[in-house]
């Protein structure tokens, strides 16, 4: 029936989201819903281009598409093909106008992004005074660093009055001096969240001189603030947590940092006493008592060096004097004597060595090993060569 009925391949069906699911494979299954009934929708993922903007819990929306039934389950659903915003469609279009203007302006701009401090005495948070927000941001603040003081301003924000205040509250916490502020509250729908899209909170944010941290909504919620303030986070307790250091990290940190400083002195101290051993070295080495004692040390190389070269050239000398007086027994007259010989001279003394230098009855010197004997010469006779 339903395949074959024309205008239900082509309905409009308008009502609240609820139950929205954005599955892994791209499909969005959620529930269209209105005081009279309930109907379960899904978008395939292959219809995600007639969806501009995502779809969240509590949103008024119109639903375009088909109806046919679920065949497992036995129930018929809407099978959208394309879903615009209603009512809140309008808001979203002031949102977008007003997000262009401010950015055109420059109040997104990077360049005027203050720091959050690491270390902050102070906090300042703007926030209703009652739910879960106020209660998280206080909880976790305290449970990461207990000695930072926290300074709440009661702001309205919902309705007509919550614009101004919290203006007011970003005002009063800055001329009191906080190190860093929160602005935020908790999740609820776009009109709820709406004061935080305004452009006089805006420009409160970006002309206040303190850091601050926007916190509205959930995750999935953007404001214009979040734009404008030094730091998004996506629920007030990541606020919390970006705001406030760990003082357990801290802790860690300055006995890690201690520990280091002791090694780095310990070092230092060994590396100075070992400069003053060298010191103390150098001023004994130059000191006169160990000139002296060197110049004496080397006074005795030298001398055990000079005995040593002497003892070599005596020896050398000694050596060489064996050599000449081996030489010299092989040519003395002594020697030839001991062996003999004996040396024959005139009375002159001139050496016969021929019978031609004497004549019979001449007186000779016969010199023998163990002596001299005069001799007369009787007669000579040549002997034939």
């Amino acid at each position: 029936m339903f395949m074959q009925d024309y205008l239900l391949q082509s309905i409009f069906v308008k009502g609240e989201v609820s139950n929205c699911k954005y599955h892994a494979s791209g499909h969005i299954y959620f529930t269209l819903k209105d005081p009279k009934g309930v109907v379960n929708c899904v978008m395939f993922a292959g219809n995600r281009a007639g969806l501009s903007f995502r779809l969240t819990e509590g949103q008024q929306v119109i639903v375009g598409g088909t109806v046919d039934v679920y065949e497992r389950d036995g129930k018929y659903q809407l099978y959208a093909k394309q879903i615009v915003l209603d009512g809140n469609g309008l808001l979203y279009e002031r949102f977008e106008q007003l997000k262009r203007e401010l950015e055109e302006s420059g109040m997104f701009a990077r360049e005027y992004k203050l720091l959050i401090p690491k270390y902050i005495k102070t906090l300042g948070v703007v926030t209703a005074d009652t739910g879960a927000a106020v209660r998280d941001i206080i909880q976790i603040a305290r449970r990461r660093n207990p000695y930072v003081q926290i300074i709440l301003y009661p702001a309205i924000v919902q309705g007509e009055a919550a614009v101004p205040s919290i203006v007011k509250g970003i005002r009063t916490l800055e001329q009191y001096g906080v190190d860093v502020m929160i602005v935020g509250r908790g999740g609820g729908s776009i009109e709820d969240l709406w004061a935080f899209n305004e452009r006089e909170v805006a420009q409160a944010v970006f002309d206040c001189s303190v850091p601050i941290i926007s916190a509205v909504g959930h995750e999935t919620d953007t404001t214009i603030i979040d734009y404008v303030a030094d730091l998004r986070a996506p629920t007030p307790s990541a606020a919390a947590e970006l705001a406030v250091t760990d003082v357990r990290e801290i802790l860690t940190r300055m006995t890690s940092s201690l520990d280091m400083l002791n090694r780095l002195m310990e070092r230092r101290i060994r590396d100075e006493r070992e400069k003053v051993r060298h010191l103390e070295f150098r001023l004994k080495a130059l000191s006169p008592a160990s000139r002296i004692r060197e110049k004496k040390m080397l006074a005795l190389q030298a001398e055990e060096k000079l005995q040593e070269r002497m003892q070599r050239i005596i020896q050398d000398k000694r050596h060489e004097l064996a050599l000449y007086i081996q030489r010299m027994k092989g040519v003395s007259p002594l020697e030839k004597l001991n062996s003999g010989y004996s040396y024959v001279s005139d009375e002159s003394g001139r050496n016969i060595r021929s019978v031609t230098q004497t004549a019979p009855g001449s007186m000779l010197s016969i010199q023998v090993r163990d002596g001299k004997i005069g001799a007369l010469v009787q007669y000579l006779e040549r002997t034939e060569e």
